[in-house]
């Protein structure tokens, strides 16, 4: 029986609906879409809380604790009337610092916020609350399922930026078939198109640079590591999307010798800002009287 084209139509339909059912049964496009809304969320609540800060520091300004979820507690607890303060909120806040934030705030320059002011302060504080929230329920829900669809990648790095890692490249499959020097620029896609167009200097890491064992390397092994990290996790990836086997134990093996080859070479470099200068070759001699900014001049005519 010939087919018609509207039962071809209707075929085709169908199948392109089971393909799409099927791609986002994985469950990748929502971890994908849960890490994008916790960067959002967190960049928006460190908004928040500056503007909180800087607003609540008039009357304030000695308070320091250095969390922001301590200090929009107090903010919520004592901020109307910081003076009057119980034990209890102190203990609560500053923990075995509380005589200390005590003697601070009978010592503080800032006078009290009227009642008015206070409710939009309090509605502020509020706010970075209830975000504060969103993000503990994502970080739990990426915590919980990014392990399961990506074992080796996220037993390489963080549970967060193997999500990260994933959103940007647009599903598992893809992260796995790129490259590894393209996973190694993921996420510095601008700082690449800038050296292409115009000539600066190329990036050496995009989101790699969240990890720990990049940011306390010495600055001119920093490309040399995370070269490291993107040959192993575009391993880590082709395991989890194709073979599905669990290597993440021996790649974490060679990652941490090649780190440690690696420190042991920083120990012979010479410290940052005193590099030898490069030696003349035998027999020169600097001309009399021809400076540097001479030569230059000349150069250029």
């Amino acid at each position: 029986m010939v087919e018609t084209a509207e039962e071809k139509r209707n075929r085709l339909i169908g199948l392109a609906k089971q393909a799409v059912g099927k791609a986002y049964s994985t469950g990748e496009h929502s971890i994908a879409q849960a890490i994008n809304a916790y960067n959002e969320i967190e960049k928006t609540r460190n908004l928040i809380h500056e503007r909180l800060e800087e607003w609540y520091g008039i009357y304030f300004p000695e308070l320091t604790i250095g969390s922001a979820e301590k200090y929009t507690k107090f903010v919520l607890q004592a901020g109307s009337n910081k003076k009057g303060a119980s034990q209890e909120t102190l203990r609560e806040v500053f923990g075995d610092r509380s005589e200390d934030a005590l003697m601070r705030i009978r010592q503080s320059v800032g006078a009290e916020p009227d009642q008015g002011e206070y409710r939009a302060l309090s509605a502020l504080a509020n706010t970075e609350v209830q975000l504060l929230s969103m993000e503990k329920e994502i970080d739990a829900y990426l915590k919980e399922n990014v392990p399961k669809l990506m074992p080796n990648v996220s037993y390489l790095v963080d549970y967060k930026l193997a999500a990260e890692l994933l959103a940007r490249a647009g599903s598992l499959n893809k992260l796995a078939l790129m490259p590894s020097s393209t996973l190694q620029l993921l996420g510095a896609e601008k700082a690449l198109f800038r050296h292409l167009r115009s000539g600066s200097k190329p990036p050496k890491y995009g989101v790699l640079f969240k990890l720990k064992e990049i940011t306390e390397a010495d600055r001119r092994s920093r490309g040399r590591i995370a070269r490291l990290f993107a040959t192993k996790l575009s391993i880590a990836a082709r395991a989890d999307s194709i073979s599905k086997r669990f290597i993440g134990k021996q790649l974490r093996e060679s990652i941490d010798k090649n780190l440690q080859r690696i420190r042991e070479k920083e120990k012979s470099m010479p410290p940052l800002g005193r590099e030898p200068q490069q030696q003349r070759p035998q027999g020169f001699r600097k001309p009399q009287g021809w400076s540097k900014q001479k030569w230059r001049s000349g150069n250029r005519r």
